[in-house]
């Protein structure tokens, strides 16, 4: 970076409008012939580890090596010069040889290879590592997607090493290509430009989860029973974008103070202060998904609560009335067999019955049965039986 600093010329050398076009994708592919080392490889369709490798001097790419090995040669004849290597989940001897290369720190290098790290930006020397998370929305599966982007920026190169399918960087280089009053400025507004894709493909994301809340929210009204499921989902998407986007408040701030103690130009870091401001903009939203997310869940554990209390009102309601209709019924059946018993006992033709001879006998036992039948009457009557 202490090659850049010494050519303060270059510091007002283009306009606002250049860093506007260099950051607005185009829209239609370009008309105009390839130069003639060849058009930008896609940075996320090639299977290869080394998606691409290119040169570049004075803002425009003089070549594209094959392998690693003509990078590094061809970066020596041209100490001048500036390479972007492009990596995909590249071996560990890819690794290797870049960090013996360029004096890559043996830490950065491992924090490259195992991956799932931190947002976090770290100074080695003239070597700048920063690891960024970016987030793509699917659309067909209603989740978010995580990628890991780790960047090497040194005085004439910078190195990206990429876990995962997002960001698009074949997009990124492409801008830059097409504006080389930006490109020429050298690693640091290579390294702006991928904070700043990055940070842009966290507003679709943003967009995404906003309605699928949205669609939380009546689902949770209408009793959907899967909402509990995909609330949990959510919440645990939230969290890790979280983790990606808080650190980077920091990490912009911490880099927007190195730029100006460096001495980058005055425009790059103005347009860094505008990434920051969309970083935290983007974090803030991400707070309030959570707790958003985290009321929602609550009301609908209430709303849960509620349906359960219901329910168990209406069984004990229908249990109280089962024990009401068990009661007449108990009651007319005792009703019923007092005259029965009477009537089963006079009934036993036995030839030694005193009543059996007496006149009143018949009489006697029907007024019996009345008597037994009323009195068993009022009291279930009394005691709401009846």
């Amino acid at each position: 970076m202490s090659e850049r600093r010494a050519r303060p010329a270059a510091k007002n050398a283009f306009r606002k409008s250049v860093w506007r076009r260099a950051l607005i994708p185009p829209s239609a592919p370009p008309q105009t012939p390839a130069p003639a080392a060849g058009p930008p490889a896609s940075e996320t369709s090639e299977p290869p580890s080394i998606v691409q490798a290119s040169l570049y001097r004075d803002g425009v790419r003089v070549s594209s090596p094959a392998t690693l090995a003509d990078t590094f040669r061809e970066l020596r004849e041209q100490p001048s010069g500036m390479a972007w290597i492009g990596l995909a989940r590249p071996p560990e001897s890819e690794l290797l040889s870049l960090a013996e290369e360029f004096d890559l720190h043996p830490l950065a290098v491992e924090d490259a290879m195992e991956a799932h790290q931190r947002p976090k930006l770290e100074r080695y020397g003239d070597t700048l590592f920063v690891v960024l998370r970016a987030a793509r929305y699917l659309d067909a599966p209603e989740e978010v997607d995580f990628g890991e982007l780790h960047v090497f920026v040194g005085p004439d190169f910078v190195i990206t090493v990429r876990h995962g399918a997002a960001p698009d960087l074949s997009a990124v280089r492409h801008r830059m290509e097409k504006s080389p009053e930006l490109l020429k400025l050298g690693p640091e507004a290579v390294l702006y430009a991928i904070l700043d894709a990055v940070v842009d493909g966290y507003l679709p994301v943003v967009a995404g989860v906003q309605n699928d809340i949205d669609e939380i929210e009546t689902e949770v009204f209408r009793g959907d029973p899967e909402v509990s499921r995909r609330i949990y989902e959510l919440s645990r998407e939230m969290v890790e974008f979280q983790r990606a986007t808080r650190p980077l408040v920091g990490m912009l701030h911490a880099l927007m103070a190195g730029f100006a103690k460096y001495g980058t130009d005055e425009e790059l870091q103005r347009y860094l202060r505008d990434v920051a401001d969309h970083v935290t903009h983007t974090s803030e939203r991400v707070d309030s998904f959570r707790q958003a997310l985290s009321d929602i869940l609550t009301v609908n554990a209430t709303l849960v609560t509620q349906q359960q209390n219901a329910e168990m009102r209406a069984l004990a309601e229908a249990g109280f009335e089962q024990n009401e209709e068990i009661k007449k019924i108990s009651s007319w059946a005792a009703i019923l067999f007092a005259p029965t018993l009477v009537g089963t006992i006079y009934g036993m033709n036995f030839r030694h019955m005193p009543e059996l001879g007496w006149s009143f006998g018949y009489p006697f036992a029907i007024g019996l049965m009345g008597v037994v039948c009323a009195s068993l009457y009022v009291i279930f009557k009394r005691r709401d039986w009846l």
